[in-house]
């Protein structure tokens, strides 16, 4: 009998912050089946995660749970030690938890927005520099989950939304700085997906009806109209994690039905 091939990412470690449900948790699933040992964080749900975690481990690889506020950055380097405790390496971190206060700008409290861009901003740096350690000597792949509202207004949703405009800049940085490393740097900016943070999206964001909306999306989606299942999004960032090294110059993306997905482009070269 032939031997079975080997999975894309077969051996490789993956963390998905926030695995434990939603986005994230079918990113996690699907990476997993691709071969990768899996690392989720969570916040409070602890039996969600430990869920996750027996779903991935019956796809025949390792999983991990561990609790993580993401509101305070100065907990992100301990999760990322005890990660080197238990694999020694980290080849694909996935960016992906996120929360807010939804509500208009002018009602924010200070508490708010500062939790808002910790978890946002704050712990996506403090993740990239606990998991470079971690990733040296192989080709690394990082990617940040942003959403509708970091280029579509929407009442309630100023803080996140900037929040997530700066992450996506930080992609641009990153993917600059860390390139010449073997370390790529995307972002992906999901459509609609049936989730309940979309679906706080449409309803608290939108004033929208739920169930009319995911029926219609070309109505709620104004930048492209599509609609990508969660189970489409992980695949793309699954290929994205097995692809080869790509060169080391910055990853931009352009919509297409409901995903953003950049393709390489040379930086511009000095004045």
């Amino acid at each position: 009998m032939a031997a079975a091939s080997p999975k894309p990412l077969e051996g490789r470690v993956a963390v998905i912050t926030g695995g434990g449900r939603g986005i994230g948790r079918g990113i996690a699933l699907r990476l997993a089946r691709e071969g990768a040992h899996c690392v989720i964080t969570y916040r409070r749900s602890a039996d969600v995660a430990a869920t996750a975690v027996a779903e991935i481990e019956r796809e025949g690889v390792k999983g991990l749970a561990l609790p993580l506020e993401l509101a305070e950055p100065a907990q992100v380097p301990g999760v990322f030690e005890r990660i080197g405790e238990a694999f020694g390496r980290v080849d694909i971190l996935i960016a992906n938890a996120a929360a807010t206060a939804f509500r208009p700008l002018a009602d924010q409290k200070e508490h708010n927005v500062r939790r808002t861009f910790a978890i946002t901003v704050d712990s996506f740096i403090a993740a990239v520099q606990g998991a470079l350690p971690l990733m040296h000597g192989r080709p690394g792949r990082v990617v940040a989950i942003s959403g509708i509202d970091s280029f579509q207004a929407m009442p309630g949703h100023g803080v996140l939304g900037g929040a997530k405009a700066a992450a996506e800049s930080l992609v641009r940085a990153f993917a600059l700085e860390l390139g010449p490393e073997g370390i790529t740097v995307n972002g992906v900016n999901p459509g609609m997906i049936a989730t309940d943070s979309s679906r706080l999206y449409v309803e608290a964001g939108l004033g929208r009806d739920w169930k009319a909306a995911m029926a219609s999306p070309g109505r709620t989606h104004p930048r492209d109209g599509g609609r990508a299942p969660g189970s489409s999004l992980a695949r793309s960032l699954s290929w994205t994690a097995a692809s080869p090294s790509s060169p080391p110059w910055p990853a931009w993306r352009t919509p297409r039905k409901g995903v953003e997905f950049r393709s390489k482009t040379r930086p511009r070269e000095p004045i």
